[in-house]
């Protein structure tokens, strides 16, 4: 009797399932991490929210809300955390510029050859953007856990083995999996990965970036529960609102385009090093802080006048304040050096705007609630001052969980939006070009690339998921 050997897997069947295998776990432990990375930066900004304001000592989860706490305090204590904000950021920044290793942005590890990012400069700069935002800078939350998740992701990939293709595609999708982590957004994450970092909605950075946007989310509801970021009324849908949204689109698309060259070259000018730092900074957040004094709407981020604007709770002239104040602190602030995003200022400002509109328009045509214009503003704004439309969209539903109809619309003023912000970048182009200098391109991601984004399919499958990579961070 003749003996036959067991068949076996080829060796090169082997060869091709080990990266992916690789791959998948690396995928697992990014969005763990990453939501980890996301829920304690919101825990650290809530406890140091909580003791600088003097407000719910006694836990983390209080119903009382930022504004409530700051509204709450002293005008004398507001001035005070301000300030201390002031030396806190720019004392804290200038260490880390000249005693840390150098940080590399998210956008530099994206690129080919991408670096590591620095593991305790990245998270000192990650800890000061919550702590000064928690004392009230104006400036947003959600580069931290953009920043930590992208860290968190790229050391796995490097321990990994993974490729160079493999391990920009990580990268890209723990930054998405921080941002779903801090505000409860696991289809928003994922679409900023896609439209945002990755610039491909290709089968295989889909799949990757869903499932760790979906684990990070999860994972952060440990600490921070399924919560929603704004609690809004019910807004019926309404010929006047969609002709409104029509009509006003443009506008704010020129003004969100506008918001991002005035931001951006505030940061291109604000000091890296040196004693301009520390002295630029703290005079500018104890004018925030007098600021504040006046108006506690102002302190943070600017999720407060957002959700007041939402609840139909602020009249034209209040908002009109807000919306001067707000864009004036927001610019200092970068000027001066502070660092953190713009995501959730620009929603604000584009509720504030479209309170504004909206007053005018109901004087002649009334019947549409104030929050309603607030929201379809907002999501106008955001899609042209931080170049992202289609994240815009997802990220304003997410947030404030609208029903169905009113995302006809967000949709009409977001096209509008979007046209005007590409018609006025064509003007400057041209106008560039006829005086025979290069044109500016301004961009809500100031640090943005572009690099070729091959098909999955068209590579081996040990680069499989190798999709290449990002255009603005």
């Amino acid at each position: 009797m003749s003996f036959q050997p067991r068949a076996t897997a080829p060796a090169s069947a082997q060869n091709r399932f080990n990266p992916l295998i690789r791959l998948a776990v690396v995928t697992v432990l990014t969005g763990i991490g990453a939501g980890l990375g996301g829920m304690s930066l919101a825990l650290l900004l809530r406890a140091v929210q909580h003791l600088a304001y003097g407000y719910s000592l006694d836990t983390l989860s209080a119903t009382e809300s930022f504004l409530q706490g700051v509204s709450g305090a002293s005008p004398e204590r507001r001035v005070l955390v301000l300030t201390v904000c002031g030396l806190i950021a720019g004392f804290g920044w200038l260490a880390v510029s000249r005693f840390g290793t150098p940080l590399v942005s998210i956008k530099q590890a994206l690129s080919n050859g991408g670096q590591r990012m620095p593991v305790v400069s990245t998270l000192a700069h990650a800890v000061l953007q919550i702590v000064t935002v928690a004392m009230g800078s104006p400036l947003g939350r959600e580069v931290a856990p953009r920043e930590v998740g992208a860290l968190v992701g790229g050391w796995l990939a490097h321990y990994a083995g993974l490729g160079a293709n493999e391990r920009r595609l990580i990268v890209a999708c723990g930054a998405g999996a921080g941002l779903a982590a801090v505000y409860n957004v696991p289809l928003g994450g994922a679409v900023f990965v896609l439209e945002v970092l990755l610039g491909t909605f290709s089968a295989t950075a889909v799949v990757i970036a869903l499932t760790t946007s979906v684990i990070g989310a999860l994972v952060a509801w440990i600490g921070l529960g399924d919560e929603t970021q704004y609690l809004v009324p019910h807004f019926a849908l309404s010929k006047t609102l969609v002709i409104w949204a029509v009509l006003t689109g443009p506008i704010f698309g020129i003004a969100a385009w506008s918001f991002a060259r005035l931001t951006n070259a505030a940061r291109v000018a604000a000091p890296r090093s040196g004693w301009q730092l520390p002295a630029l900074t703290l005079a500018n957040f104890v004018m925030v802080g007098m600021l504040v004094a006046w108006l506690p709407q102002l302190a943070g981020n600017g999720k407060g006048p957002a959700q007041l604007g939402f609840d139909n709770a602020l009249t034209i002239g209040v908002a009109g304040t807000l919306l001067l104040m707000k864009l004036l602190i927001v610019t200092t602030s970068l000027r001066a050096g502070a660092q953190g995003g713009l995501l959730t200022p620009g929603l604000t400002i584009g509720a504030l705007f479209a309170i504004v509109l909206g007053g005018v328009w109901s004087m002649m045509w009334p019947g549409v609630a104030p929050g309603a214009f607030a929201i379809v503003g907002a999501a106008a704004f955001l899609a042209t001052s931080m170049n992202m439309p289609v994240t815009a969209i997802v990220l304003v539903a997410e947030f404030t969980r609208i029903d169905h109809d009113l995302l006809i619309p967000v949709l009409c003023a977001v096209a509008g939006s979007i046209c005007a912000s590409r018609l006025c970048e064509m003007a400057v182009a041209s106008n560039a070009q006829a005086a025979g200098k290069p044109s500016s391109k301004p961009s809500g991601k100031p640090e943005s690339i572009t690099a070729p984004v091959p098909d999955p399919s068209t590579v081996s499958v040990g680069n499989a998921v190798g999709t290449a990579v990002a255009q603005r961070v």
